[in-house]
């Protein structure tokens, strides 16, 4: 049974490096910021969500599970509104232009 959770920590957190690096690639290509802030807090908030889902089998006892899930929580509502902080900065940055 350990090797079945080992294979499928290594599968969501590979899964969840993934979509950093397709997040990462996302900031890099495309043209401008709106785009780019979009393609970067949905690849993150998935991929942290794949590795958190990856590591509960890992985690030690129940309040680790918990404490990995409230990280990712906590990570999901300060990307949210970070991004919208952003998005409105750079509207009104266009707007004035």
């Amino acid at each position: 049974m350990s090797v079945v959770l080992d294979m499928m920590t290594v599968a969501a957190v590979t899964a969840g490096a993934f979509f950093f690096l397709a997040g990462t690639i996302g900031l890099l290509r495309f043209p401008d910021t709106l785009t780019r802030l979009h393609a970067l807090t949905k690849a993150d908030n998935l991929g942290l969500g794949l590795v958190v889902l990856g590591l509960l089998p890992q985690a030690g006892s129940v309040r680790d599970g918990l404490k990995l899930v409230s990280i990712w929580l906590l990570v999901l509502l300060a990307g949210a509104t970070v991004s919208q902080l952003i998005a409105r900065a750079a509207r009104q940055g266009e707007s004035h232009r």
